[in-house]
């Protein structure tokens, strides 16, 4: 028996009607659909964006428990089993479509799996079909250009190394910054400092029922929001109004 394909399939940043044509197909034809678990059974993101294009009684439905920790040991061991779990389905000759929202291929979790695979079993096959990223949905629910001409733009994992933060800031002309809710009184600092906060909007879920836009950034000094959000930064740009 050959083996399946492993398929990495972006299912956008919400909205899904922003899957593509192509993600749709795969979704249809690929004998599993693999998807992050949470443990304690709620349904996660990328489930909830495919959730009305799958019927769960005619796939077979892989949960995959994903390990949030920063021990080396344990994210080795969980990591082998599952791509393990993932490589039994193929080893049946069965097609996996792995869904992560956004872009496989953009700070996604199937980049990890993708690694782990070809470490473990080179003779999968993987491949990936892109999708629209969350930096794309910001940038149009906010209608403002994430670079044009000879712009600069940069998306910037944020951290609390404030002077990098800072040279990201003035060497670009648009900057997403993903990752930031657990920054956010430090950036809005930077903001105050460059003279940037007309400039600058946080999104949280973007284009999804969930999704929450806050165009006055001064808003958020004290605020506690969840993993999902990016800024968006757009010089010359006033996205407050």
């Amino acid at each position: 028996m050959s083996l399946g394909i492993v398929y990495g399939v972006g299912v956008g940043p919400g909205d899904p009607e922003l899957i593509t044509l192509k993600a749709y197909r795969m979704l249809k034809e690929a004998d599993v659909i693999a998807y992050p678990k949470k443990r304690r059974g709620s349904k996660s993101y990328a489930y909830q964006i495919i959730e009305s294009f799958v019927e769960p009684t005619e796939k077979d439905m892989l949960g995959l428990v994903f390990p949030m920790t920063k021990d080396q040991d344990v994210l080795e061991e969980q990591w082998a089993q599952i791509t393990e779990d993932v490589f039994e389905k193929v080893q049946a000759g069965k097609d996996v479509a792995f869904v992560t929202e956004g872009d496989p291929m953009l700070y996604s979790t199937f980049i990890h799996l993708q690694r782990t695979m070809a470490a473990a079993h080179p003779e999968v096959e993987v491949k990936s079909i892109p999708g629209i990223s969350s930096i794309n949905g910001a940038a149009s629910q906010l209608n403002v250009p994430l670079a044009d001409g000879d712009d600069w733009m940069a998306i910037i994992p944020a951290t609390d190394d404030r002077e990098q933060m800072r040279k990201a800031l003035l060497d670009h002309d648009g900057m997403v910054f993903i990752k930031v809710a657990k920054v956010l009184p430090m950036m809005i600092e930077l903001l105050e400092e460059l003279n940037l906060v007309n400039s600058a909007a946080v999104v949280t879920k973007v284009t999804s029922s969930e999704e929450y836009i806050w165009r006055n950034v001064n808003e958020l000094k004290t605020a506690e929001l969840e993993y999902l959000t990016l800024m968006l930064v757009r010089k010359g740009a006033k996205l407050n109004a």
